[in-house]
């Protein structure tokens, strides 16, 4: 059910952990590469790419480059690991932006069309390099029709969409920002992402992914929103995933460090609540202490 967020950034032998995500690191590919083969050993076998690093523009053509860090780096951990290990890529502009916005802004408003078609076309790069799943959290309307006309006029039927399918406008964000290195230079994201306070709409959008192709929906984040996730799982056959955002697992963290929780009860807690609720995928920062630490 698990699948485990890497944060994949420039240069070698880089592994420089996150201060807001105590335990997650920025790596380089080569010590990617290193990371993953320990993670295999203990049974992580399903793996999320994040690029940071790259250069940034107002059109964010970096992030459909075929010498990008994300595609670099699929190809190496195909090469490296084959079958043997499931990659998923995030596909969103926000970390490839200079304004750090989830699409291409004219006159400070998201262009949704012009944007829709960077994401196709980064998507067609990173399914060209190997992905098995792409995963657009953009939050764009139409994206995930035009992924998958795009990928299947070029030949990559098989590769699945993971969309995130209701992505709220949260709170819940907040230490990703640093290890992604996308805060918005101004204004919010509450324009493209969901109104926390409507889950009509927010059932309604998912409902639209899956027409326009989806494999999987998802639901971000996950412990403010278990009742989006059981309302979701009643009205789809398709399968439910849940990302357990960085604010979660930041303070997670932060507690058990202080001694105020017992970390383990707290983890594993949250993961069965996300199973109950309906989700079958469950997105996690902290499926390394759970597999290290026996924790099931």
């Amino acid at each position: 059910m698990f699948v485990y967020p890497y944060f994949v950034v420039p240069g070698n032998n880089v592994v420089n952990p996150i201060d807001a995500m105590p335990g997650i690191n920025h790596f380089s590919i080569d010590a990617l590469i290193k990371d993953v083969e320990d993670g295999l050993k203990l049974g992580l076998n399903k793996i999320m790419l994040f690029g940071v690093g790259e250069e940034k523009s107002e059109d964010a053509h970096t992030a459909y480059s075929d010498n990008s860090l994300v595609v670099t780096a699929v190809k190496e951990l195909k090469k490296n690991f084959g079958d043997d290990l499931y990659v998923v890529t995030d596909v969103c502009v926000c970390s490839y932006t200079t304004h750090g916005h989830c699409g291409i802004l004219h006159d400070d408003y998201v262009q949704n069309d012009e944007t829709v078609e960077v994401i196709a076309k980064m998507s067609l790069a990173h399914a060209n390099a190997g992905a098995d799943m792409l995963a657009p959290s953009d939050m764009m309307d139409g994206r995930v029709g035009a992924i998958r006309e795009l990928l299947d006029a070029n030949g990559q039927v098989n590769t699945a969409i993971m969309s995130h399918a209701t992505k709220f406008a949260s709170a819940y964000y907040g230490p990703f920002r640093e290890a992604a290195d996308c805060a918005p230079g101004k204004g919010d994201r509450k324009s493209y992402q969901m109104d926390f306070r409507n889950p009509t709409e927010a059932i309604k959008e998912a409902l639209l992914d899956e027409e326009q192709g989806a494999d999987v929906l998802m639901v971000k984040p996950g412990l403010a929103y278990l009742d989006i996730i059981s309302k979701l799982k009643q009205n789809t056959n398709t399968p439910i995933a849940v990302y357990n955002v960085s604010g979660e697992y930041s303070m997670v963290k932060a507690a058990a460090k202080n001694g105020w929780i017992d970390e383990q009860k707290v983890v594993m807690e949250t993961m069965y609540a996300f199973a109950r609720a309906g989700a079958s995928i469950i997105n996690t920062y902290h499926i390394k202490d759970i597999l290290k630490n026996n924790w099931m």
